[in-house]
């Protein structure tokens, strides 16, 4: 089990900052605060520098019309769950894997470019050594993404501060129906900020020669038309959430939407979308403890219309988030810039 990073009470303010706005300035984030900016610079520049979180620019590819997300549960021998875990964190296709209880061993997200490479995808999961059975969900769309979470450790008025000036604050995935294109700058652009995601106008200039002035109307640009958003990876025991997990539900298609959007906004709730499949509604949460468990099953999931079945699942470990691996020590590993 990972031994994640410990963090007082200001770093745990400062990682829920800048999963509210990952490009914040440390000023802003001291004004949100109520901090001195020299002290959040210096804890904050720490925290990245220890990776105990990281900040990533992550191409919506749903939006950009450059390929769909599989939910893959795996069930894999006894104990070779972590093993056949890092065989698939290795492979380039997935950009979430993890470790699971219940149900299933091993959970993945794979984005393809088309429904047509599920088949594929699957017969090559299927050779990895000690793979017995797999499932398969293709999304649809999605009601809530991680990087929209918020932590709840955060005031309204210091998520007010944090989101001033920021260029989109409902990204209204429902309205999308036709895909956003993208230039070759700002493939470049990506692949930059997939590095860093924090990096600056000036350094993304130097490094796909250009000018800062163009840089920064391309981001915005993207960040508009909600094909660029910036992630904040870490483990969520850094900031007071002891347990994360995935529900699985099997909802009647008449509920889907009205469920959907409710779980979207429950605090608990860092990702929901709409599949195919047998389970037709899949989300990430997080809760606090254990004791949290039963009642938000009950009184949470057990009030939800047309909810058929729900298959919730404890998530162990984390090997890559947003295409970021995340180390044994539950740190968030380097993205190359390429």
């Amino acid at each position: 089990m990972a031994d994640f990073p410990h963090l007082d009470a200001s770093d745990r303010q400062i990682v829920a900052a800048l999963q509210v706005n990952g490009r914040a300035s440390w000023r802003k984030i001291a004004t949100a605060l109520g901090a001195s900016e020299s002290t959040v610079t210096r804890r904050g520049q720490q925290l990245l520098h220890d990776r105990a979180v990281a900040v990533t620019g992550v191409l919506d590819h749903l939006r950009c019309g450059l390929g769909i997300s599989i939910h893959v549960r795996l069930r894999v021998r006894p104990g070779r769950a972590l093993q056949v875990a890092r065989a698939l964190a290795a492979h380039p296709r997935p950009r979430f894997v993890a470790v699971m209880t219940g149900s299933f061993d091993v959970t993945a997200e794979i984005v393809v470019r088309s429904h047509r490479d599920v088949m594929q995808v699957l017969s090559e999961l299927d050779r990895i050594d000690d793979v017995v059975e797999s499932e398969s969900m293709v999304v649809i769309r999605k009601f809530s993404a991680l990087e929209e979470w918020n932590p709840s450790t955060l005031d309204g008025h210091t998520v007010d501060v944090l989101g001033a000036g920021a260029e989109v604050t409902d990204y209204a995935h429902r309205d999308w129906t036709t895909p956003e294109q993208l230039t070759g700058q700002d493939f470049a652009i990506a692949r930059v900020l997939a590095s860093n995601g924090r990096a600056s106008y000036a350094t993304i200039a130097s490094l796909v020669g250009t000018s800062e002035s163009t840089v920064a109307r391309r981001v915005e640009s993207m960040v508009q038309r909600g094909c660029l958003r910036f992630r904040t990876v870490f483990e969520s025991p850094t900031v007071g959430y002891d347990v994360e997990y995935l529900l699985w539900l099997e909802v009647a298609p008449a509920q889907v939407e009205e469920v959907g959007e409710r779980l979207a906004k429950h605090p608990a709730t860092r990702y929901v979308a709409a599949a195919t499949g047998r389970h037709n509604l899949i989300l990430q949460g997080v809760l606090a403890g254990y004791g949290d468990l039963y009642p938000y099953t009950t009184e949470v999931i057990g009030q939800l219309p047309g909810v058929q079945s729900a298959d919730l699942t404890l998530q162990v470990q984390a090997l890559k988030r947003a295409w970021v691996p995340i180390g044994d020590d539950g740190r968030p590993q380097p993205r190359e810039y390429s």
